[in-house]
């Protein structure tokens, strides 16, 4: 995790750093600015649209009753790929453009997914667990770290309105 981060904080902005100084050196220092601004500004508008159409996706499948997993994590790498568009460099942007490419940015939710399948074991209908593992039975009995919850809903009276409705 130390590693991650010290490149995340040092290596990171020292390669940005050198792809400033080596782009500025080939075309110029102004057209090196106007670079930057262009590339977050046309990125901005391509994550909007991108962000626009998988919000689409959510809304078709919340409204045929599935969940939107898929449209969830893609929202996520979309607002990641803004992120990166509005942080000046060349590095993170390109990396921004890639995740704005729905070829590549699916390549990405897929292996995020594997991660969370390694990672979570979720226990329920299987339909209602997108990344849980198939094979399971849910409530399979076998001391595996499961905890299984009693609960019963108790109404609170703090919350009525003056005609005793919620």
């Amino acid at each position: 995790m130390f590693a991650r981060l010290l490149l995340l904080f040092i290596a990171i902005p020292l390669v940005e750093i050198f792809l400033f100084l080596l782009v500025g050196r080939q075309i110029g220092v102004l057209p090196t600015f106007a670079a930057i601004l262009l590339t977050g500004v046309f990125g901005a508008a391509l994550a909007r649209s991108q962000g626009l159409r998988t919000l689409a996706k959510y809304r078709d499948a919340t409204a045929q009753g599935r969940l939107p997993a898929e449209a969830v994590i893609d929202s996520l790498l979309i607002l990641m790929a803004g992120a990166l568009l509005i942080i000046p460099g060349f590095l993170s942007d390109a990396v921004g453009f890639l995740l704005l490419v729905p070829p590549m940015r699916n390549l990405v939710r897929m292996r995020f997914e594997d991660s969370l399948r390694k990672r979570l074991r979720v226990v329920g209908a299987p339909e209602a667990a997108p990344f849980a593992s198939r094979g399971k039975r849910a409530g399979a009995a076998g001391g595996d770290g499961v905890i299984n919850v009693e609960a019963e809903v108790v109404e609170s009276h703090a919350y009525r309105d003056a005609s005793g409705e919620l």
